[in-house]
């Protein structure tokens, strides 16, 4: 069986950095992933520098890195402006993204999610016109840091109209890292019957410990894509100290260990998180990344 990942670390991952990231670092990163085999991987956000000044440097990188035929490249965009610049930069492919609670919504976009629906509609029917594939996020689906528990009818409400619009797929989001394999096994059971397991993705956080369990459940409910990022990079600004994303490479070994098909090279994978944990000058979350490092020293 085939299980296809999407990187994110080099967007959902150094963003979080409190210190500037050299764009040289990033478009070596990114060259570093794709060598190791990883065919999706979101390089960066067109979303407005004073946000998030970390990726400022967008058009920079995606000028850097190298882009085989047969890697996809996409990058977040809030707005039809940050789309433009996706589209001029050359990338096929954006992600929009909005929360299944108001709250964090209004949090995040400063907007509520009524009024987030007109424009990552208005943002998806430019994509698509121009020929671009469009990916979805919802986030906060296993629970949210301001409102708690999260109905199920929040995230199927926003999957459906995310998918109205044109998107291919949608990834679902344990933004704060809350849920527990039971959880998502009711959730997937119900979001799987209504929009089948091809449209959906899973994007676990590892901020308690149960990453990489939510994902062995989430294959059980028949999903076969999974967002991780490399190092474990990511942290999670609701638990300071906390990992964040689940680790690209705990992942990949999970998965290769257990004979499923990835496409990822794991030593090549770990030569991009070594790489990454040096430029940032500490210890990132990966275990494997940490047990590979550990074995080097004793060499």
């Amino acid at each position: 069986m085939n299980i296809q990942i999407v990187e994110v670390g080099p967007r959902d991952g150094l963003q979080n950095e409190k210190e500037k990231v050299a764009t040289t670092a990033k478009i070596a990163l990114i060259d570093k992933l794709v060598r190791a085999g990883l065919k999706r991987i979101e390089v960066t956000s067109f979303v407005n520098p004073r946000w998030i000044p970390q990726l400022a440097d967008a058009e920079e990188v995606l000028r850097g890195i190298k882009r085989p035929a047969d890697v996809i490249f996409s990058a977040l965009v809030p707005n039809v402006r940050g789309m433009e610049r996706a589209r001029e930069s050359g990338l096929a492919e954006i992600a929009l993204f909005m929360s299944a609670s108001d709250t964090h919504n209004r949090k995040n976009l400063n907007r509520s999610m009524e009024e987030t629906f007109p424009i990552l509609r208005e943002v998806a029917r430019e994509a698509l016109a121009l020929g671009m594939r469009v990916r979805g996020y919802v986030s906060t689906v296993f629970g949210c840091p301001y409102e708690g528990a999260v109905p199920i009818d929040n995230s199927r409400r926003v999957t459906h109209e995310l998918l109205e619009m044109g998107v291919y797929e949608v990834s679902l989001g344990d933004t704060i890292g809350v849920a527990t394999p039971k959880q998502v096994r009711e959730v997937l059971e119900k979001l799987v019957k209504d929009f089948t397991n091809e449209r959906l993705a899973g994007h676990f956080h590892d901020t308690r410990g149960t990453g990489l369990a939510n994902v062995l459940t989430a294959i059980d409910a028949g999903l076969q894509t999974f967002d991780s990022s490399i190092g474990g990079l990511g942290g999670c600004p609701y638990a300071p100290g906390a990992a964040g994303n689940i680790s690209t490479e705990d992942l990949v070994y999970m998965l290769d260990g257990m004979g499923y098909e990835t496409g990822v090279n794991l030593e090549r994978l770990l030569e991009a998180g070594a790489f990454i944990q040096q430029e940032l000058g500490r210890e990132l979350p990966s275990k494997v990344l940490k047990a590979h490092l550990a074995a080097k020293a004793e060499q």
